[in-house]
């Protein structure tokens, strides 16, 4: 079956290969498509705010798990990327992506194994985030067992839990008692806190979020203050995203932003009210569909749920306006008009911004990157998805 899924894949890729230079009409439906000119300028500005702001910048590549548009963000300015899982980082670092950090524990010693390993052969620079003592006793038996023995080779992160109920180790002593064990193995390198709220960035208005990144704030100056009473001092402290990270960048607290969304934006992110002081994103991943069947009251394309993902709801319907995407199943999308529109015709095209960008790119192969807009674009180049399927 690998093979087969191979197979078929590198056939996908090649047909794909083959609208580069032609216009948007070319690509089939359903593909997953960026507007590589929104998306330059989503870039720019993000590199533009953490530099202002003197704040380190490591994007989330989970969000398009793409070694070339992650080696992109680093050309602009990046330190490097995150991951959440051992393959991802290990999917990157093959392709090429030089400075990887796993922004997530990994307790299971096969995975830390195989990051071991990495870390002795790949000329990556990779660092890892842990909330247990057994997680340092593991990654630090790993490269034991890897042959890898240079001094503090391995930057090594605290989690905290700043509100989300997550992963994270409680703030204060808790956390000074596992800075410790990790110091305590010499191959090991104490780096700094992982402070990331999640479930702030989506909370609709700029007030909720302000109200929950200030208990965050207060939950790593106590564990700062705490680290240095026991003698340790604290390099760095990395969080925030796209729904926060103006709040984390004003608190003075944090030196570097793991913002990923921000590139691509979803439908989700558009529903937050805007923060103050905050750059503005742009739509910039599509999934392209057309319709493929009509009657009286709807139209259905050919874009379901196996294109896109819905656990933050359907996708909103870009272009022709007027149009309401609901559920059709798998394979299919059913558009209804609001009644100031006339429902597409067959063989209409129909431009739908997905609900969560992370998973629906990791349902594609590759995205398509198209310049000069939606309407008259061309296809510039197919980016591939390298990390797809990366969940171990």
């Amino acid at each position: 079956m690998n093979a087969m899924h191979e197979s078929a894949s590198l056939t996908r890729w090649r047909r794909a290969q083959a609208w580069i230079g032609q216009g948007v009409q070319a690509i089939e439906t359903p593909s997953l498509v960026i507007d590589l000119d929104t998306m330059d300028r989503n870039l720019a500005r993000m590199a533009a705010f953490a530099n202002e702001h003197g704040l380190r910048l490591r994007p989330h590549a989970k969000m398009h798990k793409s070694a070339e548009l992650a080696q992109l963000q680093m050309a602009h300015g990046a330190v490097g990327v995150c991951v959440q899982k051992t393959d991802e980082a290990l999917a990157l670092a093959e392709a090429g992506v030089r400075n990887v950090y796993i922004s997530n524990e990994v307790i299971a010693p096969s995975k830390l194994l195989r990051l071991a390993q990495a870390v002795r052969k790949l000329p990556t620079k990779f660092s890892i985030a842990v909330d247990s003592a057994l997680g340092v006793e593991r990654l630090a038996q790993a490269l034991h067992i890897a042959g890898v023995n240079t001094p503090a080779c391995l930057d090594v992160l605290v989690e905290i839990d700043v509100g989300q109920g997550r992963c994270g180790i409680s703030p204060g002593a808790p956390a000074v008692a596992l800075a410790q064990a990790i110091a305590a193995h010499p191959v090991l390198h104490f780096a700094g806190l992982q402070a990331y709220h999640g479930g702030a960035q989506h909370r609709r208005t700029a007030a909720e979020r302000a109200q929950a990144m200030a208990a965050s704030t207060r939950a790593v100056q106590a564990t700062c203050e705490a680290l240095r009473a026991a003698g340790i001092e604290i390099p760095l402290v990395t969080g925030a995203g796209t729904g926060t990270f103006s709040l984390e960048a004003a608190s003075g607290v944090w030196g570097e932003l793991q913002v990923g969304s921000y590139l691509f934006m979803d439908a989700d992110y558009a529903s937050n009210e805007a923060t103050p002081l905050a750059p503005v994103f742009e739509h910039a991943l599509f999934v392209k569909s057309q319709v493929m069947s009509r009657s009286a009251d709807h139209a259905v394309c050919d874009a379901g749920h196996k294109s896109h993902a819905i656990d933050s709801g359907m996708p909103s319907v870009w272009f022709p306006p007027g149009l309401i995407y609901t559920s059709g199943g798998d394979e299919h999308g059913a558009l209804r008009a609001d009644g100031n529109h006339p429902l597409p015709v067959l063989g209409e095209v129909i431009w739908l911004v997905p609900g969560h960008c992370d998973p629906t790119v990791n349902l594609h192969d590759f995205m398509v990157g198209v310049r000069g807009g939606l309407a008259a674009g061309q296809v510039e180049r197919i980016v591939r998805v390298d990390a797809r399927g990366c969940l171990g």
